[in-house]
């Protein structure tokens, strides 16, 4: 199941359950990780790029790792909320990804997250290198934040 709608996300998960949060970049994955009871995301890992099946691999991997129950993928919206071809982009991952990992994937918002990632990097005096290596996790924390404070605060 895919959906862009947190109501039907949560109601796929009806036991919650850890979630995996996904910035999708042209050449990195960010990944980020959320605790069962849905309070807290932490920035993971910056997988790096790769054909569809080698980073699927790893995400599987990571799944297993973490007993994830679904998955929350950045949706790159163009300011104005249409979609363009990024976001046509990011659904097609999904898709893929749903009938290799069989989990729910929920497509959230994220607008300003890479800008809201590097700006709490900056504040926190990060070099511009680490800041580089870490922004797409960072934002994968933001985009998998937003979504859970939904879904646990029933924000939809």
């Amino acid at each position: 199941m895919i959906t862009a709608n947190a109501l039907e996300y949560g109601d796929a998960l009806p036991e919650g359950g850890a979630l995996l949060g996904l910035d999708l970049g042209t050449k990195t994955i960010g990944v980020a990780v959320c605790d069962a009871g849905w309070r807290y995301a932490t920035a993971g890992k910056t997988v790096p790029r790769s054909k569809f099946t080698k980073d699927a691999g790893k995400l599987k991997e990571i799944v297993a790792a973490r007993n994830i129950k679904g998955i929350v993928i950045g949706l790159p919206l163009n300011m104005d909320g249409s979609e363009g071809p990024r976001a046509q982009a990011s659904r097609a991952y999904a898709r893929n990804l749903s009938q290799t990992l069989e989990l729910p994937i929920l497509l959230w918002d994220e607008r300003w997250s890479t800008s809201s990632a590097l700006s709490a990097m900056i504040g926190q005096d990060m070099s511009r290198a680490k800041r580089a290596e870490k922004v797409d996790s960072h934002a994968a924390a933001i985009i998998l934040q937003g979504a859970i404070d939904a879904l646990a605060g029933g924000g939809f």
